[in-house]
């Protein structure tokens, strides 16, 4: 179950942000074997300016349409990340029109211990969550 966190500049319709949302999402379903209900993503859409991008030396052209997608997640495997970025980049240029360039993905790896659903209770350390 990850928790995804997109930011953008503001401007995508509401058609288009949806598009976006679920495309993140069947790339996390296919990507990390995730059930289709695990879905938790938030959205911040920022004022032009407000997201710099630089290249890190590589050369990358970028455009007001970048994008940066985080993942706090329960640890995976290296081939699990890898697929992920892949996957990422493909369907959101194959289904949103996104240039590869304007992507920035990144992981954050936590367990089981720093998550709660509801209610203050820690589910996957009380057992309610396998």
């Amino acid at each position: 179950m990850p928790l995804v966190r997109i930011d953008m500049i503001e401007g995508r319709s509401d058609e288009e942000l949806r598009t976006l949302l679920d495309t993140i999402q069947n790339c996390v379903v296919e990507a990390f074997g995730v059930p289709e209900t695990d879905r938790y993503q938030i959205v911040h859409e920022h004022k032009p300016g407000r997201m710099v991008f630089l290249d890190t030396g590589l050369g990358f052209t970028r455009s007001e349409q970048r994008i940066s997608i985080q993942f706090f997640t329960s640890p995976r495997t290296h081939l699990e990340k890898i697929n992920l970025y892949k996957l990422l980049s493909e369907e959101l240029e194959k289904e949103c029109g996104l240039d590869p360039n304007d992507l920035l993905i990144s992981v954050f790896t936590n367990r089981e211990e720093d998550w709660s659903f509801a209610h203050g209770e820690a589910q996957y350390v009380t057992g309610r969550l396998p």
